[in-house]
């Protein structure tokens, strides 16, 4: 077995604001980067908040250890001037709300997105890979009406975390829902493509280890999960986890 890994992020600078991309309620952006790449900006000033930022992050990094292509996530300082760029008021009042430290996914140029039954099925495996890891992450944010799925160069990449546990902005203890099944893996875009959860759940569940998510928990910055806290993320996530474990088996009841 491959041992999953995590890998510090990069800082990057923005030093153009591109043009906004009005997907969902989050209003992204992409924007110019001072290593000259071109990234999709989530801002922390926007709708949830930082929680979704963490989200974005975990999310997807803990993905990227799963061995599932992501974009590569970079953290992106913000200078409030940018705003000047934009003609729009709710983006410059989006801008300036954002300035510091941000979340940014690498831009795939000419990517297409996933369309179910009109774009090429994912395998099987990967497609109950991918539900196993929405399952997990209680995301509720990869259904048929936003798959949240790219196709570049011949891979099918996974975007767009943020909604992914959700829990965190119920006004709930998570550490006292962590086992709490999730129904709405039934609406998941890929269900219908899926070979065994329970099979990818013996595929990747030995590769998620305590210590793999307490590392990519911890870094989410400081001031992004004040009032949780690191070690509250890390215990949720680590407790659904924990054997038995209950969402492989209701994503299986699923598919069947």
């Amino acid at each position: 077995m491959t041992v999953a890994t995590f890998t510090p992020l990069r800082t990057v600078t923005a030093t153009r604001y591109v043009t906004p991309l009005r997907e969902g309620g989050s209003l992204p952006a992409l924007v110019e980067a001072d290593d000259d790449g071109l990234y999709v900006l989530k801002f922390r000033g926007a709708g949830q908040g930082p929680k979704a930022l963490v989200a974005e992050l975990v999310g997807g990094e803990i993905a990227r250890a799963l061995g599932l292509a992501v974009p590569e996530i970079v953290f992106i300082e913000l200078d409030p001037e940018l705003a000047r760029a934009e003609p729009d008021p709710e983006i410059q009042d989006l801008i300036r709300a954002s300035g510091g430290l941000n979340v940014g996914l690498d831009y795939l140029p000419g990517s297409l997105p996933f369309v179910p039954y009109e774009s090429e099925p994912p395998a099987p495996d990967l497609a109950a890979e991918v539900v196993w890891l929405d399952a997990y992450l209680t995301n509720v944010d990869r259904t048929a009406r936003n798959p949240n799925l790219l196709r570049w160069h011949g891979r099918m990449w996974l975007i767009d975390h943020g909604a992914a546990m959700y829990l965190q902005h119920a006004g709930l203890d998570p550490l006292l829902h962590a086992r709490r099944p999730f129904a709405q893996i039934a609406d998941h875009v890929l269900l219908p493509f899926a070979g065994s959860i329970l099979e990818a759940d013996a595929r990747l569940a030995p590769k998620l280890t305590d210590e793999l998510i307490a590392e990519i928990v911890a870094a989410a910055p400081g001031e992004w999960v004040q009032g949780t806290g690191h070690e509250a993320y890390a215990e949720y996530l680590q407790r659904r986890m924990a054997d038995p474990r209950l969402f492989p088996e209701e994503a299986e009841a699923a598919r069947a």
